[in-house]
């Protein structure tokens, strides 16, 4: 029989992905080399979570295309550890794809094939699929209790980055005798001189009354660098330059700067992704817990900034003006069926135009502090609006005339053309396809062989680092391979035109279509628009060949929607 091989690997075990890969193989031939099995073909997931479905994994769907493919070389597949791939029910969601293909599954557990009519046999699959769970569960208890003991009983600093106005320095040895061997250390916070003074200067400023707003105007007005501009490190995403009113508030309310470990201010959740579908799983969302959920060490752990007076005063400020971050509330998600979200541009900024709804409708915003136009040196509204409903029919009336009829299908033509010419290139000579498939002989009979010294009891890690090289090899000369041994084919007209013509009602389409499923189709469309205010004048491209498109847009689009 020929088999395909799954496993799975968490990098959050810390394990060695090919070690890991090794044992597993090994476990799963030992089953079925007795009874004259082969494995043909290997799914392997690394860095993947047990508790993601099969449809989640990369290589779990992968494998579970390939069954459904009628040109699959195997016959049944082996599991060489079955807690490493099912996870509570998934057993009883995954297999019974196997059983429609006709497609066997082996693990070891059962010592053979799993009987799709055998009660014990999905008993002990279910059983080890509560195990994996269990397991999952164990570790993240530990965990939880192992980091709130050292915060609390040792003060200890449990990694990520330093706060702003702190830096890290060293601490002495790890504990753990295996991590000392292995030359990690622990860190402790202390003071950054540059940046302890702000923290100090924020905390006094607001207490003494002065707002969030006007302390980060004036940190920027006084040529202080913000936090992703002091540490680029720390955000290499933002570009900003000046000081933001979000900034100002999370030194306001972290409670590090008091000279205290805090642990547990956020937690992740698991929340299902539809509740009318379980398969699809769970997904993370990050909240904020309560104050009376944190923990604090009970001594302090590094140099305070602030006193614990000062921060106390300053958090009852915040309470009393308002402004509070909405500690324990789970993320604001809008309902507003937004068509454009993330689609346009500020062709003044260069920033993407959030959803706002004003007065009953739906805008499109981009707003520019003083700073921000000041040090960019641009000309900026305070506050920018796009009316949505002013660019709807233009927008649709554009994807007609660039998704339908003539332009279409010469669209199509150009990037068949050019995929065409360059799968010609990647198309080889005689004696290139011989030296490919010598390539991949040769592969086999040296993976063969470590094999052999693998069951003779050789270094199972550094064998499987030799078959790791020496299959990556075999694939990319089995890709090649594929490119060379027979010439591209060129589309049809009439496959062009059928193409072309399944965009035909188009408009009549997205004039019908539900708001979010018209959303999904604009993004999947890869519609991208530029909004120029001057000439009020909104530039839409599709990612495609075609020519950019402009069209003048109505008057609705402007710098006032009060007025309308």
């Amino acid at each position: 029989m020929r088999f395909a091989f799954y496993g799975r690997v968490s990098t959050e075990d810390q394990q060695d992905p090919q070690a890991s890969k090794a044992w597993q193989l090994s476990r799963a031939r030992s089953l079925i080399e007795p009874a004259g099995g082969e494995i043909v073909a290997e799914f392997f997931d690394i860095g993947q979570s047990r508790s993601l479905p099969w449809k989640r994994r990369p290589e779990a769907l992968r494998l579970l295309d390939t069954i459904k493919s009628a040109g699959r070389d195997f016959d049944a597949v082996v599991i060489g550890e079955p807690q490493r791939a099912f996870y509570g029910s998934q057993f009883g969601m995954t297999f019974p794809v196997f059983v429609h293909y006709g497609v066997g599954l082996w693990v070891p557990e059962i010592g053979g094939a799993i009987d799709p009519g055998s009660d014990a046999h999905d008993l002990v699959m279910a059983l080890y699929g509560g195990m994996s769970k269990g397991e999952r569960n164990r570790i993240k208890v530990r965990v939880r209790s192992a980091m709130k003991a050292q915060t609390e009983l040792e003060g200890r600093f449990l990694g990520g980055r330093p706060p702003y106005g702190y830096r890290l320095a060293d601490a002495g040895p790890h504990p753990n005798p295996g991590k000392a061997a292995e030359g990690r250390r622990l860190h402790r916070l202390e003071p950054d001189p540059v940046t302890a003074p702000v923290v100090e200067r924020i905390f006094s400023e607001y207490v003494a009354g002065r707002g969030m707003t006007s302390i980060a105007r004036g940190l920027t007005q006084d040529g202080i660098a913000c936090p992703s501009a002091y540490d680029r490190a720390r955000n290499p995403h933002r570009r900003t330059q000046v000081w933001e009113t979000t900034a100002v508030r999370a030194i306001l309310q972290n409670p590090r700067y008091t000279g205290r470990q805090v642990w547990n201010r956020a937690r992740t959740d698991e929340v299902l992704i539809d509740v009318d579908d379980v398969a699809l799983g769970h997904e993370n969302r990050h909240r904020w817990n309560d104050p009376s959920q944190w923990v604090w060490s009970r001594a302090e752990s590094h140099t305070p900034l602030i006193s614990t007076d000062l921060y106390e005063r300053a958090q009852q400020t915040v309470k009393k003006r308002g402004t509070n971050s909405d500690a324990g509330k789970a993320p604001r998600h809008t309902s507003r069926p937004y068509l454009f979200r993330g689609l346009i541009t500020c062709g003044l900024c260069d920033r993407k135009m959030v959803g706002n709804p004003n007065h009953g409708r739906l805008y499109y915003r981009c707003t520019a502090s003083r700073d921000f136009v000041r040090q960019r040196q641009i000309s900026h509204p305070p506050v920018l609006y796009l009316r949505e409903d002013a660019i709807i029919r233009p927008v649709d009336e554009f994807l007609r005339d660039e998704l339908t009829g003539p332009n279409l299908a010469d669209n199509l033509r150009r990037v068949a053309e050019a995929q065409h010419r360059a799968a010609l290139a990647a198309y080889g000579d005689a004696g290139e396809v011989e030296k490919l498939r010598q390539t991949i002989t040769d592969a086999d009979r040296k993976i063969n062989g470590y094999r052999a010294t693998l069951d003779a009891g050789g270094d199972p890690a550094l064998i499987a680092g030799w078959i790791a090289e020496t299959t990556a090899i075999k694939k990319a000369a089995q890709a090649r391979l594929g490119l060379t041994e027979a010439p591209p084919q060129r589309m049809t007209a009439d496959q062009l035109d059928a193409i072309a013509e399944a965009f035909s009602d188009l408009l009549g389409l997205l004039r019908g279509a539900d708001p979010r499923d018209r959303a999904e189709l604009y993004s999947r469309l890869r519609l991208k628009m530029i909004y120029q205010p001057g000439p009020e004048t909104l530039i839409a491209e599709v990612v495609t060949p075609a020519d950019l498109r402009v069209f003048d847009m109505c008057p609705e689009g402007d710098l006032n929607p009060h007025a309308r």
